[in-house]
């Protein structure tokens, strides 16, 4: 029996369900909800990028054009902008006198100065992938990806949630998951990160711990042209920067402490590239792999906070760059329960899962390579 004829079984027998008027009006209501929060999402992106939000904050009620002086922008585009976060009850609006104030509940969500919780700087995920829906649409009628040069600022956007979810948490709570590491770190050992970006966690590093070593590896040449040019200008001699596609490294026994971030599911062969890093790493090396948060299943993964989110991100750019590479395409919902096994497969063992507290998105494996 084809689908077709199951599904006509069930509505002669009566079994289909009545069409429920109330639930219909509800998902319609649902989804006016959703287009117009990513009409904001877009909005807030472009007030984190023009620093009209961090404007607003150190204003008092100001009209159209005291905010656009004081950001030096055009005042007719930051009307417009006044008006989607007025009506997105995101900015108060004053009418007797034509004034706008960002109230300070608001902006504590909302500016650069409250990082880490500065929520705008993830708002420009919502542009950044819809900025190659035409390929992302293409690829699902003829497969394939697309490759990282699509996405033209994945690397700045990246670097700005790495300094909030990474740099922020390195001291008091990443370097803490291992035990005497700091101390280790103090003394000095041998470091790689593997797809660097634009390597501000290594120039963190290597600024506070000047007797370790520091090596970042990254794809693209554009950031690491980035990352070095900022260790000149930091004056940091102990920490190097490399293009090197990580499932070509061919070092064996050199790194005490390998790192990534939210790096292997984007890559071609991440097998390999755990094999690789494995190799990379003297015995009794530690590897610390951050990913995010999730279930390999999708029935497990129905509660996730940030899910409609990360599966989007996943769809429109780690899935895609993968696939255009030749790879699997992972995902960045993978998920826990395959990043052991590919882990295990690779030889780690004695692996650790520890999430760090109010991080829900992020998992931090630490996986050694034992003595033989």
């Amino acid at each position: 029996m084809t689908t077709i004829d199951s599904l006509t079984s069930l509505t002669i027998e009566g079994n289909t369900p009545a069409f429920d008027t109330d639930k219909s009006a509800d998902f319609a209501e649902n989804l006016l909800n959703i287009l117009n929060s990513g009409a904001l999402a877009h909005m807030l992106s472009i007030g984190h990028r023009t620093g009209l939000l961090d404007t607003l904050a150190e204003l008092p009620p100001a009209t159209s054009q005291q905010i656009a002086d004081a950001a030096k922008l055009t005042e007719r585009y930051v009307r417009e902008w006044l008006g989607a976060m007025v009506t997105g009850h995101i900015v108060i609006y004053y009418s007797g006198n034509k004034t706008y104030r960002l109230p300070a509940e608001h902006a504590a969500w909302l500016t650069r100065s409250a990082s880490p919780n500065n929520m705008a700087t993830t708002m420009q995920f919502i542009p950044l992938i819809g900025g190659v829906e035409d390929a992302i649409v293409d690829c699902f009628h003829q497969g394939g990806g697309v490759p990282y040069a699509a996405y033209q600022r994945f690397h700045t956007v990246m670097a700005e949630e790495s300094a909030q979810t990474v740099i922020t948490a390195l001291e008091t709570q990443i370097l803490p998951l291992v035990l005497g590491l700091k101390e280790q770190l103090a003394e000095g050992i041998s470091v790689v990160d593997i797809g660097c970006g634009q390597g501000r966690i290594l120039h963190t590093l290597a600024s506070w711990f000047p007797n370790s070593r520091f090596v970042g590896y990254d794809l693209s040449s554009d950031v690491i042209t980035w990352a070095k040019a900022e260790s000149q200008r930091l004056g940091l001699q102990n920490v190097t920067f490399q293009v090197q596609d990580a499932a070509l490294i061919v070092e064996e026994n050199q790194y005490d402490l390998a790192l990534s971030f939210d790096a292997i599911h984007d890559q071609a062969q991440p097998g390999i590239v755990l094999q690789n890093i494995y190799r990379a790493l003297q015995p009794e090396g530690l590897y610390l792999m951050q990913e995010i948060q999730a279930s390999s299943n999708l029935e497990d993964n129905l509660n996730h906070p940030v899910g409609p989110l990360l599966y989007s991100i996943s769809c429109n750019h780690c899935t895609a760059v993968s696939l255009a590479a030749g790879g699997p395409g992972l995902g960045a919902m993978w998920g826990q329960e395959l990043a052991l096994e590919m882990l295990q497969t690779a030889g780690f063992s004695n692996i650790e899962v520890q999430q760090l507290e109010n991080d829900f998105q992020n998992t931090y494996y630490l996986a050694r390579r034992l003595s033989q």
